[in-house]
C-alpha cells in the first residue's frame, strides 16, 4: 500500500458567534464548541495566541476537550510578530513555547504571521536568521517544532528566503487570498496552507473548482509523503467550516 504523508484540514479558529445555528446548535454553550468541533475536524488553528498570551491552564484544557489524534496548530503572538518584529524576543518567545508545550503531543506546527510593512531589508533578513538559528539550537524541543511562516510583503518572495527556510526546516506558508502575493514553495518536510478567501479576505466562499484544484495539489504533494496542515480562514457565514467538508470530499475521490 502506497504511503502518504497525513493531512489536517480545519479552520482558523473556532469561536465565532455567526457560526451558530449554521455549524454550532444555537443552543450549545461557549465551552463546548471545542469538543462539537472537534467532532467534525481533527484539526485547527488557534487565532487566540495572536492577540492574547493563554496560560497552561487554557492549553490543559483544550488538551482535554479533543480526541487523542487532534492536532492544534497555535498562532504566535503578535508582541513577537508584529511590535517587536523578531528582535528581542528570546523570553517572550520562551515563555509563549513554554505555555504551548502543554499540548503535549497535539502541538502541531508554530504559526509565525508577520504583518504587511515587514519586509527583506538586509537587518530584517538577519533578523530572521538569528531567530531561527537561536530557537533550533537552545531551546529544548525546538529543535524537533514544526515552524511555519506567512510572509505578506513581496521582498519576501525569491529564493534566498526559500533557502533560508529550508536550512532550518522551516514551512513557507502558502497562502490563498486577493490581497497579498501567493508562492507554492515547499521549504520543510511539511507544507502549511491558509485559505483567507479567493476574492474577498475572511469573506468569500472558495468554488468547487479551486478547491478541486487545491485537492490535486495536495494529493500530490501526499504521495511524496509530506504532512500537509490546511487552515480555512474565510469565516463569514461559515464559509471555512462549508469549503473545509468540501475539500475533505474531494480529497476521499
Amino acid at each position: 500500500m502506497e504511503k502518504l504523508g497525513k493531512l489536517y484540514i480545519g479552520t482558523s479558529g473556532w469561536v465565532y458567534g455567526h457560526w451558530e445555528g449554521i455549524f454550532y446548535p444555537n443552543d450549545l454553550p461557549s465551552k463546548d464548541k471545542l469538543k462539537y468541533y472537534s467532532q467534525h475536524f481533527k484539526t485547527a488553528e488557534v487565532n487566540y495566541s495572536f492577540y492574547h498570551l493563554p496560560r497552561p491552564a487554557t492549553y490543559q484544557k483544550w488538551y482535554s476537550q479533543t480526541p487523542a489524534d487532534f492536532i492544534f496548530a497555535v498562532k504566535a503572538s503578535k508582541f513577537i510578530t508584529h511590535i517587536k518584529r523578531l528582535k528581542g524576543v528570546k523570553t517572550a518567545w520562551k515563555t509563549f513555547l513554554e505555555n504551548a508545550l502543554n499540548l503535549k503531543e497535539k502541538l502541531g506546527p508554530i504559526l509565525f504571521q508577520f504583518p504587511p510593512s515587514f519586509r527583506a531589508t538586509e537587518d530584517n533578513v538577519k533578523r530572521l536568521e538569528n531567530f531561527l538559528k537561536d530557537i533550533r539550537n537552545k531551546i529544548a524541543m525546538a529543535e524537533l517544532l514544526r515552524i511555519a511562516m506567512e510572509f505578506r510583503e513581496k521582498t519576501w518572495y525569491n529564493q534566498k528566503i526559500y533557502n533560508l527556510l529550508k536550512r532550518y526546516n522551516v514551512a513557507w506558508v502558502i497562502a490563498d487570498s486577493p490581497r497579498y502575493p501567493r508562492a507554492d514553495e515547499v521549504t520543510a518536510d511539511f507544507i502549511y496552507i491558509r485559505m483567507h478567501g479567493s476574492q474577498t479576505m475572511f469573506s468569500s466562499k472558495y468554488t468547487k473548482k479551486e478547491l478541486s484544484l487545491l485537492a490535486e495539489k495536495i494529493k500530490k504533494w501526499q504521495k511524496q509523503e509530506i504532512d500537509i496542515y490546511c487552515y480555512f480562514n474565510n469565516d463569514l457565514h461559515g464559509y471555512a467550516i462549508e469549503n473545509a467538508r468540501e475539500l475533505l470530499g474531494f480529497l476521499k475521490r
